[in-house]
């Protein structure tokens, strides 16, 4: 099948849609911390709904924080690794003076605020594949606090939750069976073949933090300045970009794929020349080259098998993302060059709306990703149900 060749007409529309685009880019700029925001528009599910419910949890929500423990494991997390979504949110959640209550019985849900990086550093014997030590950890934790609160009991643990973006978040959660079948699990690994139950679990952005702010990371051009259809660099991590690498590393101009780029080429440069970002699965499902791609305008590309996307109850990502299968990546040219410049100005133009709901904010704004992480949590708290068949 050959690509689509666009006419006159498309090129006319698409020039008019762009100088839109331009003009509406610049308003989400002007407009990113808006303290008076209204979501809108077909990146929502249900943008009505979605507001308020959202004004609701701002009016109502309140989080207990375990105060039991000591850091570096409890209370404390990265906050400039590829891990600092775990670091962020437990010091904003712990400096939170509108959700956090130090009151047990005005809480709707109960903050276990352990660190699975930390574990790994502090508590795991490296190269030792021994997981024992994390999970004993995790589960006098639990104990300590079910037998100092009735809380944890009166549940069996389903208005709890964790949070986690180490990719071992989903094994320390089996550590404690009621956190596997009943918690709240809010994670970056959010894989449904390894049991991640969109229903009850939270799926959340994996965010490298490297300075850690996104200051100067955040912003891109616009589509007729970028020339490259589609761009990926990354090592070989995982079955998926062997894939992607054997089908397109250093292969094709519009389709440039990279082990590793050269010296003198920026990465950062090579999302805001791209009008496409694949991202692919490594190891496990998620990527942190989807919130890169957002945050400099690039179309993200999800290239995975089992993976649900952040915050996805309430973003439509089918309006602002392009979601290719494994077994499709040889067709990834032909994919992508059969959207039509309207449809992938559109796209772009929503990338820029949506970009607010995934930065990292100090202190946490409206709508950014504290929010919706708690928003999630929310959603999810008000339609838990406890199971027990121990």
């Amino acid at each position: 099948m050959q690509p689509r060749k666009f006419s006159i007409l498309d090129r006319m529309e698409a020039g008019l849609l762009q100088a839109r685009a331009a003009i509406g880019q610049a308003k989400v700029e002007n407009q990113t911390h808006d303290p008076d925001y209204v979501p809108e528009g077909p990146m929502y599910w249900n943008a009505k709904a979605f507001h308020r419910s959202y004004l609701e949890m701002e009016k109502q929500f309140k989080v207990f924080v375990y105060e039991e423990g000591e850091p570096p494991v409890f209370h404390n997390g990265p906050c400039k690794s590829i891990y600092s979504m775990e670091g962020n949110f437990i010091h904003a959640m712990e400096m939170n003076d509108q959700f956090r209550t130090r009151d047990p019985e005005k809480a709707h849900v109960f903050f276990l605020p352990f660190s699975v990086v930390m574990l790994v550093r502090f508590v795991y014997i490296r190269d030792s594949h021994d997981f024992g030590p994390i999970r004993k950890t995790v589960i006098d934790y639990v104990n300590l606090v079910a037998g100092r609160y009735p809380y944890w009991n009166r549940s069996l643990g389903a208005d709890h939750f964790m949070l986690a973006c180490h990719d071992w978040g989903p094994e320390t959660s089996l550590s404690v069976p009621n956190m596997y079948k009943n918690s709240i699990r809010v994670l970056c690994n959010a894989n449904t073949s390894e049991g991640f139950n969109p229903s009850k679990d939270v799926s959340f952005p994996e965010i490298n933090l490297q300075t850690g702010t996104i200051i100067g990371f955040v912003g891109g051009p616009s589509a007729s300045k970028r020339p490259v259809l589609a761009f990926f660099a990354g090592g070989l991590h995982g079955y998926i970009r062997s894939i992607l690498l054997e089908h397109w590393e250093n292969k094709d101009e519009d389709i440039q794929v990279h082990r590793y780029l050269p010296k003198e080429v920026s990465y950062y440069a090579m999302l805001r020349k791209s009008k496409f970002c694949l991202c692919p699965s490594g190891y496990e499902v998620a990527s942190p080259r989807v919130v890169e791609a957002i945050y400099t305008g690039c179309v993200p590309v999800l290239i995975s098998d089992h993976y649900v996307p952040p915050f996805s109850d309430v973003l439509n990502w089918k309006s602002f993302s392009v979601e290719v299968s494994v077994k499709d990546i040889p067709n990834l040219k032909e994919i992508l060059t059969r959207i039509s410049p309207r449809q992938y100005i559109r796209m772009q133009r929503r990338i820029g709306q949506i970009r607010r709901h995934f930065e990292v904010n100090s202190p946490p704004k409206r709508f950014d990703v504290f929010h919706m992480i708690l928003h999630s949590i929310w959603l999810r708290r008000l339609n838990f149900r406890i199971i027990d068949d121990q």
